[in-house]
């Protein structure tokens, strides 16, 4: 049964595997699209299966969906090759890939997509949304660094997240970078006191610690990501009235931030303990809506 959804509803949240819901919302509906997926570390995940095909022709059709490759590059080419190389990535990639073709599809022509992921698939990941957003495409490898919990001793320590960013159109897409929060200088004696005073622009590194398992912040939720991150992306990536999606949805951070900032948001996820966490966390925002969908 089709999702009764358009930019005419309040913020909403669903209730299912999101890929019962997303070929039902409309084409380019989303500025900005946050993607925070399962990290491929061995936890046992719902993975629908897929089957890819090579194609043949000029241009490229998904096995999962119709998809042109970028500017008629051979995107099931490079695709196959790619996943003829690990098996392990084959079986996430067959998870996450419909998922990210539907991202493409949603965004607007003006949107961008975050795609947060670990050392373990970013470098797979970053070779296919090559091929099907195209290179110009490309936007940032952001760093996100932080520094807390067990240390190795055998090896260095694997502390940064990789965040991938890709824009629908590279002649198009919004960004502003005058509206993110700025940071203090690490070297505030190499500038003049005036910026000192100001702060600096991020970079594409970030250094920010992660969600404290005693502070204000934290819901309860394992996977919980800080609003300092969702609040630079969104800042930056889409204006007040824009809507924004997550359909990876977790504790909520993604809406909570887009609401504190004037946007409206989709989030889906199909963990109950997701649903129950958000549903306390935006008690006490004005409208809305929880969807159980099929």
């Amino acid at each position: 049964m089709p999702i009764a959804w358009s930019q005419t509803s309040p913020s909403t949240v669903f209730h299912a595997d999101n890929l019962t819901v997303l070929p039902s919302l409309p084409d380019e509906s989303f500025t900005l699209i946050y993607l925070d997926p399962p990290f491929n570390t061995g936890r046992k995940q719902k993975r629908q299966s897929t089957t890819s095909v090579r194609s043949s022709a000029e241009g490229a059709m998904s096995a999962v969906g119709a998809i042109t490759g970028f500017k008629g590059q051979r995107y099931e080419r490079i695709k196959g090759d790619l996943l003829g190389y690990d098996d392990q990535f084959e079986d996430y990639w067959a998870f996450l890939e419909p998922r990210l073709i539907e991202a493409w599809r949603l965004l607007a022509d003006d949107g961008t997509l975050y795609l947060h992921l670990d050392y373990r698939e970013a470098h797979y990941a970053k070779v296919l949304l090559d091929a099907l957003f195209g290179r110009d495409c490309f936007l940032n490898e952001l760093i996100w660094a932080y520094d807390y919990g067990a240390k190795s001793k055998n090896r260095w320590p694997t502390k940064h997240d990789t965040i991938l960013v890709y824009v629908k159109n590279p002649a198009t897409y919004y960004f502003d970078s005058s509206t993110v929060d700025r940071e203090p200088y690490m070297a505030p004696g190499l500038v003049t006191p005036e910026k000192v005073a100001l702060g600096k622009l991020p970079t594409d590194v970030w250094w920010h610690t992660i969600v404290s398992p005693t502070g204000k912040e934290k819901t309860g939720y394992p996977t919980q990501k800080p609003v300092g991150i969702l609040r630079r992306i969104i800042q930056a990536s889409s204006r007040e009235g824009d809507w924004v999606l997550d359909f990876f949805a977790g504790s909520g951070t993604t809406g909570a931030v887009a609401a504190s900032l004037g946007r409206r948001f989709v989030l889906v996820d199909q963990n109950p303990e997701s649903l129950t966490v958000m549903r306390a966390r935006f008690a006490e925002l004005p409208e809305v809506d929880f969807v159980d969908a099929p």
